[in-house]
């Protein structure tokens, strides 16, 4: 028995101290092998958080301050190299009436000179969707635009996009409308609204970047022509072509 005991205990000092010598590093600067990091270490930067008490550190100067803020105005994300990516990132070149400051909490931002109200929303009518549908592509847009889309319309647009989403029929909101009737919009109208929000719908701007948008209103163009983004043997759309066709190149030009 003793010996049983003898070579267990060795085994757990064997044990022991290789433990603690793989736990050694040769950087000075290293606190060594993390072995539950996550017990004392935040898994991400916290993007809500009160930085006027931190860890039982009380700051009064930083409580109740906005922590995640927007980035200043005119500046773009880093997008990478590719042309197309990074002039689909440029501000966006229509500028919101000055009555979204009130009715869609737009403060501080640009807005049009011009005194009819609809006027940017009308002229949008003109921009085309720069991101061009392919056969190549379609079903990857189509993928992403279904995450966008659940993630950030559904709740009040409905699955199918006929305005009859959870926080429609639970009585919350109403007057959401039905994109299936909404097919003579054009691709910039459809951009405009949910940039800068249309009606009693918010400003999606600071949520989905513009190519998600892009990319939205391709998915959106599905639930009014099923054979949107479909195309036949020779590469050709398959699709009747609707009021506002998705292939011009082009591209948001930089506010002046």
């Amino acid at each position: 028995m003793n010996k049983i005991y003898k070579i267990v205990g060795n085994l757990s000092a064997m044990a022991v101290t290789g433990l603690l010598l793989f736990s050694c590093t040769s950087n000075p600067d290293s606190a060594g092998l993390e072995y539950m990091p996550d017990m004392y270490r935040s898994p991400a930067i916290e993007a809500y958080v009160d930085y006027g008490e931190v860890r039982g550190v009380q700051n009064d100067a930083m409580k109740n301050s906005q922590s995640a803020l927007t980035p200043p105005k005119h500046t773009i994300p880093f997008v990478g190299t590719d042309t197309a990516e990074v002039l689909m990132s440029l501000p966006y070149h229509r500028l919101p009436s000055a009555a979204f400051a009130q009715t869609h909490g737009l403060f501080g931002w640009d807005f049009t000179k011009n005194a009819t109200a609809d006027y940017e929303y009308n002229e949008s009518a003109k921009d085309k969707n720069p991101l061009k549908l392919t056969a190549a592509n379609s079903e990857a847009i189509f993928k992403k635009g279904k995450e966008l889309y659940t993630a950030n319309c559904q709740h009040c647009h409905g699955e199918k996009g006929d305005g009859n989403g959870p926080m429609v029929t639970s009585g919350a909101y109403a007057g959401v409308p039905n994109y299936t009737d909404r097919a003579s919009l054009g691709d910039g109208q459809m951009f405009y609204s949910i940039y800068y929000g249309k009606g009693a719908m918010g400003g999606h701007a600071s949520l989905v970047s513009k190519k998600e948008i892009w990319t939205l209103v391709h998915y959106i163009r599905k639930f009014q022509n099923s054979a949107y983004g479909t195309f036949n043997a020779d590469g050709t759309s398959a699709a009747v072509a609707t009021a506002a066709p998705s292939d011009s190149t082009k591209v948001d030009a930089p506010k002046k």
